[in-house]
């Protein structure tokens, strides 16, 4: 099934479909499967499906790919310059709703961050967050920690998005290849 060696995803959502392949394939319009690509919602880790004629996916789908429905040949893991266009731009709304759906996992990384070096904290690789943020931050959640973005939001002075600061790291880590350190999405 997969031509990877990563672990399909069990909840991976399409982020575009393409019934007639990939524009770059050069072979005659029959022979060109009709892929997708999706989300890995719980890796943060990106995928091309090929698909049967009549698999029946569409934009949004959420799909198990442990065990894929009907339709999907194979999956494999591709980097943010392979996918579509289509893809790039529905890859952050796509982000967005996840954080806001599964609050609790995380405000549970407000929670739980930690040093990564003597110098840098995890929570300083955030967009915008520096060292005194960083430091209300912690100093806050010693006191009691956090139980949502909007406990975090009243509580930190100067953390205006805590939510749009989680969804602005995913997408970036999707998008750099050499970035030294990744907090959401994992490399295949």
């Amino acid at each position: 099934m997969s031509e990877s060696d990563a672990t399909p995803a069990e909840d991976a959502i399409v982020l575009d479909y393409l019934p007639h392949g990939r524009a770059d394939d050069d072979r005659p319009g029959y022979q060109k499967p009709p892929i997708a690509f999706a989300l890995d919602s719980e890796r943060f880790s990106l995928s091309e499906l090929t698909l049967t004629d009549d698999a029946g996916v569409k934009i949004g789908d959420r799909l198990d790919l442990s065990a894929p429905p009907e339709g999907v040949e194979s999956v494999r893991s591709v980097d943010y310059a392979d996918i579509s266009s289509g893809a790039r731009s529905e890859l952050e709304y796509v982000i967005e709703d996840l954080v806001e759906e599964e609050e609790d996992r995380f405000v549970a990384f407000y929670n739980d961050a930690q040093p990564i070096t003597l110098r840098l904290h995890q929570l300083n690789l955030l967009p915008g967050i520096g060292k005194k943020l960083r430091n209300s931050i912690l100093d806050e959640r010693k006191r009691k920690p956090f139980e949502s973005f909007e406990d975090l939001d009243d509580r930190v002075t100067g953390l205006h998005d805590p939510k749009g600061v989680l969804a602005d790291r995913i997408l970036e880590e999707l998008r750099e290849d050499e970035l030294k350190y990744r907090l959401f999405a994992r490399e295949e």
